[in-house]
């Protein structure tokens, strides 16, 4: 037999950053319970998922005298801690629709029908094993590690010294001695010069070490992290029109939508599926009832433009897919009557979606 491919067009599952992959289990089609197998089709929610620097602002010891003795401008003066929105994800995730579980009956003759489902009952595969999926996560970068204490690197006459100013004078000398060293180095005029190339890497980051650890006594330091926040949306049937969905704050970082201390971050959701008016009689209706309930039922999901924003600025503006504005359609069971060569069904398992037929 000629095996035949139905390729579904591409779906758009995932606004960024990818989506991640369930476990599956095999469920056969036997006798003992009926040749059926129920499973359950998706909704649409969308993950929205924050991603967020926490910048923590240290002043130094010596800030009043960083102009007098080094020449900085603009140290840090205050301890803080201020958050930045960085970026920003949506994920098409799609959950069980407890309004939407059927079974899959197949008819006694079919060849060892088989089903996969998600841990959650949603169907993924008839007749064929699930496809590998490729896992893409949100990048988290590595940050700004705090620095290593200076006041490991002070000289017993700076401890001794009776004042501040004396030990803030005291230090630039010893920050400007590990410059001087470092350029003799690097010009080759030192005493005692590096005998090879890791004994010199070993003695230049030393000398960077200690001349950063000091200089932030003048200047203050800066350590920063990155962690994420999300927030599950789920649309109903009708537009969302700039729903405030999650608060940022600059002192606090994400906050719940109800929380006044963050400014708003607002999302719009637009159907932009073509409308298709169609006039059922009843025998009409009974017809598509009946259709629905003796076959493999699947979604049809519209097309929707969804929309971030934050401080009037657009964070993402994307086509999506979503169930709640689309349609249901259905396989006939008589499809999978083939008793020597079974059809194979993969779906989009975040949408419920056909994603191709091979027969």
């Amino acid at each position: 037999m000629i095996r035949v491919k139905y390729l579904i067009p591409t779906l758009f599952l995932a606004v960024a950053f990818g989506v991640s992959a369930q476990k599956t289990t095999r469920v056969n089609a036997i006798k003992a319970n009926d040749y059926g197998v129920v499973y359950s089709l998706p909704k649409t929610s969308f993950e929205i998922t924050l991603l967020v620097k926490k910048t923590t602002y240290r002043k130094g010891e010596f800030y009043p005298y960083a102009q007098r003795y080094l020449g900085i401008e603009k140290p840090i003066t205050e301890d803080k801690i201020v958050y930045t929105l960085e970026d920003i994800s949506i994920v098409n995730r799609g959950i069980p629709d407890k309004n939407n579980s059927f079974m899959v009956a197949f008819r006694p003759k079919s060849l060892e029908p088989f089903v996969h489902l998600r841990e959650d009952g949603v169907i993924v595969t008839i007749n064929a094993n699930p496809e590998s999926e490729t896992v893409e996560e949100l990048k988290i970068p590595q940050g700004l590690p705090p620095s290593v204490n200076p006041r490991n690197y002070l000289s017993q006459e700076t401890l001794m010294a009776g004042s501040t100013a004396k030990q803030a004078e005291l230090v630039a000398r010893q920050i400007f001695g590990l410059r001087s060293s470092r350029t003799d180095i690097l010009t080759g005029e030192a005493e005692n010069m590096p005998p090879d190339g890791n004994a010199y890497k070993v003695v230049m980051d030393e000398i960077n070490r200690q001349e950063k650890a000091l200089t932030e006594l003048f200047t203050g330091s800066e350590q920063a992290e990155y962690f994420t926040h999300s927030y599950t949306v789920v649309p109903d049937e009708r537009d969302i029109d700039r729903r405030v969905v999650a608060r940022f704050s600059e002192k606090l970082g994400p906050v719940d939508a109800d929380n006044l201390a963050g400014e708003p971050i607002y999302l719009s959701l637009v159907n932009k599926t073509p409308k298709v008016e169609m006039q059922l009689s009843e025998r009409d209706l009974k017809r598509l009832e009946n259709k629905l309930s003796d076959g493999i039922v699947y979604n049809v999901p519209g097309k929707a433009m969804l929309n971030i924003e934050f401080r009037n600025r657009i964070l993402a503006n994307k086509e999506v897919d979503v169930v709640q504005y689309g349609t249901q359609d259905v396989l006939v069971r008589r499809m999978f009557d083939n008793t020597k060569q079974p059809i194979k069904v993969y779906f989009y398992p975040e949408l419920g979606a056909i994603k191709q037929i091979i027969q």
